[in-house]
């Protein structure tokens, strides 16, 4: 073998390698974790279950479903389906304390709201919320369920505190599939961006924030964008190309005489970018982590945008990131704000990465923890495994930093709670995998030549609009 392959190898070997004290003691970290989240369920059976479907969703199991899981534990399957797929325990106390433990660790005045809408194929159509609609997964309109995510993105971390299920109006309306998936009878048609706002009103007081974000599928609703502003929410939603907005910093066209004074027309978002000027972006340097650095371009004006009854809005502020490709193409973000036109490049930039961290909530929930692994068709099988998935998640999420930052002390517990007592499952635990802190992130923006550092920027920690 070649010195320089040589060498690059045992760089792999290195880079492979774990230090021991982050898995020492993962199990009875685990159930100290799991011990608030336990306590509000009212049998002690219903306890041990979720002890174990947990143990499972964080193992190294290719498919983590409650089969699968209780195999894992050499129990009988039927038990742990029952448990998941049957049982009435409630799941939203436990959602309770996933919010409060996500502000006790993670709460910062200037933390980011993101909605996230995610899909899951699926067969059939008597599982609970599928049918026919836009899969973002697949890229395209498929067999599905959606749910709605509610992530908390702050300096510190990032983390999934709330989740609802979407059902169609053909799903609200048909009894039958309803009584056969035990849809609770107060459940009705709520639109995705109802669902956003339910989970706001509930979670929005306990979580500190500044800003609320989303993807285009969020922010192409002017009445979401309306609802936010009324409840004195500072947002920046990211909107399609064909966006309708009027420049109105633009200069309006010559005046003929007679007649009102004309005004700059309404454009889409794309074809106004089209013909801006190369000196018009702004460069940000966006530092992540061991990724080196990635440039991005950036712009801002106040608009008016055009509502779906082609109405006019009112005021928001127009960004807009641009990112050149390997092809020397560019790709676009476009994105609407209540936001000054004065607030800094870099704190719309930061706020524009949250909507990416909740990307990686989404992705590690899906890879390491089994969200998209259920077989389960009743409204309280998906809620039951969802709730449990986004609670592993958050502690994967915790023993992720713990290996950065690891205690001398043998059995340091990952959160704040203290070590107790030993688990008695038996469970394949795999190392979480690592992901870039937001610290080591920044964005410094500059045209010709003058840089601003994201810690220079003045974030609007408080403001609300």
């Amino acid at each position: 073998m070649e010195r320089r392959f040589r060498i690059r190898l045992e760089e792999l070997r290195g880079d492979a390698e774990v230090d021991l004290r982050v898995v020492n003691g993962l199990m009875p970290r685990l159930e100290e974790f799991l011990e608030p989240f336990v306590e509000r369920l009212q049998r002690s059976e219903q306890r041990q279950n979720a002890y174990r479907y947990v143990a499972g969703l964080v193992s190294d199991l290719e498919a983590k479903n409650a089969e699968a899981i209780a195999y894992l534990h050499d129990q009988d399957r039927q038990a742990l389906q029952i448990f998941i797929g049957q049982s009435p325990w409630d799941y939203r106390p436990l959602l309770s304390v996933l919010g409060e433990q996500v502000r006790s660790e993670l709460g910062a005045p200037d933390a980011v709201l993101v909605f996230d809408p995610s899909a899951f194929p699926k067969k059939g159509t008597e599982s609970v919320g599928v049918q026919r609609q836009w899969c973002g997964r697949l890229g395209k309109v498929e067999n599905c369920q959606v749910g709605i995510y509610l992530g908390y993105v702050s300096r510190l971390e990032h983390a999934l505190v709330d989740v609802r299920l979407y059902l169609s109006k053909e799903w609200a309306r048909d009894k039958a599939r309803r009584k056969k998936a035990g849809v609770p009878p107060e459940i009705r048609f709520r639109t995705r961006h109802a669902l956003a706002l339910e989970m706001l009103d509930e979670k929005g007081p306990l979580l500190p924030h500044a800003w609320v974000s989303g993807d285009d599928e969020m922010g192409r609703s002017t009445q979401f964008r309306e609802d936010l502003r009324g409840r004195h929410e500072q947002y920046l939603l990211a909107v399609p190309s064909n966006t309708l907005v009027r420049d109105l910093t633009a200069e309006a066209p010559p005046y003929r005489g007679h007649g009102p004074r004309p005004r700059a027309p309404f454009q889409r978002v794309n074809r106004w970018c089209a013909a801006l000027s190369a000196d018009a972006w702004t460069t940000i340097d966006v530092r992540d982590g061991e990724k080196g650095p990635l440039v991005v371009q950036a712009i801002k004006t106040r608009v008016l945008a055009r509502t779906e009854q082609r109405r006019t809005g009112t005021d928001e502020t127009l960004v807009v990131f641009r990112e050149q490709q390997a092809d020397g193409s560019w790709k676009h973000d476009y994105l609407l704000s209540n936001a000054p036109l004065e607030t800094p490049l870099a704190e719309f930039a930061r706020v524009f990465k949250a909507q990416h961290r909740i990307e990686e909530c989404l992705q590690r929930a899906k890879g390491e923890a089994g969200l998209a692994d259920y077989e389960v068709r009743t409204w309280v099988g998906w809620h039951h495994h969802q709730t449990l998935s986004l609670i592993a998640t958050w502690f994967l999420t915790q023993e992720t930093q713990r290996g950065k930052n690891l205690d001398p002390r043998p059995h340091s517990a990952a959160g704040p709670f203290g070590h107790r007592k030993t688990i008695a499952a038996r469970a394949g635990l795999r190392p979480p995998v690592s992901h870039p802190s937001h610290n080591e992130s920044s964005f410094t923006p500059h045209r010709g030549g003058s840089v601003l550092s994201l810690e220079e920027a003045q974030p609007l920690t408080a403001q609300k609009v």
